[in-house]
């Protein structure tokens, strides 16, 4: 009801959350699960949505301010999520933030370590990223082949359009 009086004055809730819808959307691609192999569970879903997240956000570093701007937006969305999510699964106050600040560490890790990525190291980078453990060749192949192009995606993309969700 304030952000509608004073919306100068009140964090904006909408804020990042078309950004966040298409990450989360991205994320949920069928074919992370069945060509990519990835665990169809909390876990593997977390670490689908953290790598995704993780490269846009190194791509919103490329643009300064403005740029940072949209990647503390999605980061706030980020948090809100997964505060939600591990709520609804039962999660109270005392363990929660505790739960939510080892997302949020997850996520800063696959961020340095996408930043370090060029053109080497992309098979690596991956199986670390989503996978963490043991990966078949193939599903290894096909995610770090869809991540590289989504990532090629991203490069190609304005900000005013990442910044609108609109990621590919």
């Amino acid at each position: 009801m304030l952000h509608l009086l004073f919306p100068r004055l009140t964090a904006t809730r909408e804020r990042g959350a078309e950004l966040f819808r298409a990450v989360t959307e991205r994320a949920r691609a069928t074919h992370w699960y069945v060509a990519g192999a990835v665990p169809d569970t909390v876990d593997g879903r977390f670490a689908m949505l953290a790598t995704i997240t993780a490269l846009v956000l190194v791509r919103l570093e490329r643009d300064a301010a403005e740029g940072h701007a949209v990647s503390v937006a999605l980061t706030e969305r980020f948090v809100t999520a997964m505060e939600a999510e591990h709520r609804e699964m039962g999660m109270g106050d005392p363990s929660l933030g505790r739960t939510v600040r080892k997302l949020v560490g997850s996520l800063a890790r696959r961020v340095e370590l996408w930043r370090g990525v060029a053109g080497e190291g992309w098979d690596d980078a991956a199986h670390e990223s989503v996978y963490g453990r043991d990966a078949l060749a193939g599903a290894l192949s096909h995610t770090a082949d869809a991540l590289a192009r989504f990532r090629r995606d991203l490069e190609a993309a304005p900000l005013e359009a990442l910044a609108e969700g609109r990621i590919g």
